[in-house]
């Protein structure tokens, strides 16, 4: 006698799972929750709960003002704006390993690259953001600094 069942149903009518369906459900039990951390924890203007955003970032004019190269004012104006940015790792947290900048907390600064015309790769001019809104600027990829803008962490 031939099996009439449509396909996955056992005897009874229940219906049979190789535990794939459960594999699914942990797999996105576990990866929504992270996609939305690292969602969170890349935004620049959103303060985490409990704490006051920073204040209002002002004009590129004082990375003009100081005499910086052109390319400082134009990724100034991107982290104003919150980007796009032009490179992968722009945003991404900087450790200050080197010890050049003030001691804050782990993930309070943030790096973004300051394009060098007719360089292949990023160069070595950078961008250093604190979550206070202070603007640090370094063209010899973190071997010295210059404070460009003073904010509430400085």
């Amino acid at each position: 006698m031939r099996d009439t069942r449509p396909c996955g149903e056992a005897p009874g009518g229940s219906v049979r799972h190789d535990g794939s369906v459960r594999k699914v459900w942990l797999l996105l039990l576990v990866a929504v929750p992270l996609a939305l951390l690292l969602w969170w924890s890349g935004s620049t203007d959103v303060a985490p709960p409990g704490r006051e955003a920073g204040p209002a970032p002002t004009s590129s004019s004082t990375a003009l003002a100081a005499g910086l190269p052109a390319q400082v004012a134009e990724t100034l104006d991107l982290v104003d704006a919150g980007g796009p940015f032009p490179y992968r790792r722009d945003g991404a947290v900087f450790m200050n390993r080197e010890g050049r900048l003030p001691d804050r907390p782990p993930g309070y600064w943030r790096e973004y690259t300051v394009p060098t015309p007719g360089e292949a790769d990023r160069g070595a001019r950078r961008l250093v953001v604190g979550r206070g809104g202070e603007v640090y600027y370094t063209d010899d990829h973190y071997g010295s600094f210059e404070r460009i803008r003073a904010g509430d962490g400085s």
